[in-house]
């Protein structure tokens, strides 16, 4: 059964789908809300006249400053049903440099599940990175984490997570951190998402030196996604993490993407990412850089 919304609630969701989707039908808002095409109608007005989105016929779009119907293509995206399930396999060669030199395989998973009628999101993502040379390992990584969100108005989040990671060849022998915050979605527009995210991460780390060390950090993030057509685009993430016991004691993580679709489900992919540590693990360098390019595969 269907969540029954207030008008203010449900006028919030329209306008979270709107930016979410860049395009909705009136039909399928109707059929998604459980309410009369004429109450979509209504509320679609109602979210026009405050600037939150623009009518076109049929349904509505983002407002945007130009005032320029989109295309055909764009509108007709609403034709099919919105997917509350999304995942995403990446493989690839991986070249990498920093504390260790070396082109391998890597791999990647995405799950992201968010019910239609439903204020809640989930997520999670389990990636490596492996090299062998002969007898010898030359490149060991693992990360895995798993996050839920909250909206509670449009456009503003709460969030809590947690994240493993699993990297040798800087020193770390495992790192566990809980997460928590608030995520902002400053513009949403067809071509462009911008957000960020404040908040605070728990972490407790090993070093391959079984050295323990427990600390609670800042968390301060921020992603741009930019639509280069209706298909491919390019995204840029950012995430500092200060110490807040040292504040000397600084990680920055980085991560420039490029995602350009060949078929429906199958896309090339290119990404650079750059980890910064500070203060790294005694006899490691400070920055590791990977460079990788592969296939993106939509299920």
């Amino acid at each position: 059964m269907g969540t029954e919304y207030i008008p203010a609630e449900r006028q919030e969701v329209i306008a979270d789908l709107v930016g979410r989707n860049g395009v909705v039908t009136v039909a399928q808002l109707s059929s998604l809300l459980k309410v009369s095409e004429i109450t979509i109608r209504r509320d679609l007005d109602f979210l026009a006249a405050q600037g939150v989105l623009k009518r076109v016929h049929g349904g509505a779009v983002p407002a945007m400053a130009s005032g320029v119907e989109p295309p055909y293509s764009l509108r007709a995206q609403a034709a099919a049903p919105t997917k509350p399930l999304s995942l995403t396999f990446d493989l690839g060669f991986v070249n990498a440099a920093g504390n260790t030199r070396v082109t391998t395989l890597n791999a990647t998973e995405n799950l992201k599940v968010r019910p239609i009628d439903s204020r809640w999101q989930f997520a999670e993502a389990v990636g490596t990175v492996y090299g062998r040379n002969q007898d010898s390992v030359t490149a060991e990584q693992v990360t895995a984490m798993g996050r839920v969100d909250y909206t509670v108005v449009t456009r503003l989040h709460v969030f809590a997570g947690g994240t493993y990671q699993r990297d040798r060849f800087a020193g770390i022998s495992r790192r566990f951190e809980e997460i928590g915050g608030v995520a902002l979605q400053l513009v949403s527009r067809p071509r462009d998402v911008l957000g960020a995210e404040l908040g605070a991460a728990v972490t407790q780390q090993r070093s391959t030196a079984a050295v323990q060390d427990n600390f609670v950090a800042l968390r301060v993030a921020t992603s741009y996604k930019h639509n280069l057509t209706d298909d491919a685009f390019v995204q840029q993430s950012v995430e500092a993490l200060p110490n807040v016991q040292e504040f000397k004691d600084l990680r920055v993580n980085s991560e420039t993407a490029l995602v350009a679709p060949i078929t429906r489900q199958i896309a090339l992919r290119l990404s650079y990412v750059v980890r910064f540590d500070n203060v790294p693990e005694p006899g490691f360098l400070k920055t590791d850089r990977v460079l990788s390019s592969g296939v993106q595969i939509a299920l």
